[in-house]
């Protein structure tokens, strides 16, 4: 099975707020990414890397349940 098919396999149980919590998991994935890349932590945030890394666990925990879980 394909990556492709897999994923439109498991989008279909999501809900209307399930793809919100995905969009806002990966933001705070990408501030976290910027984060921690040396070159861009002055110019960029002044936040600790570990916050953007905690916010997206947390918002990431009911999608990782939804796609792995029974």
């Amino acid at each position: 099975m394909g990556l492709l098919k897999w994923i439109e396999r498991k989008g279909k149980k999501f809900k209307w707020y399930d793809f919100s919590l995905l969009k806002l998991s990966m933001f705070f994935f990408t501030l976290f990414l910027v984060a921690v890349w040396p070159g861009f932590r002055n110019l960029v945030l002044s936040i600790d890397w570990y916050w953007y890394l905690i916010v997206f666990v947390v918002i990431s925990i009911p999608l990782m349940k939804k796609m792995f879980g029974k």
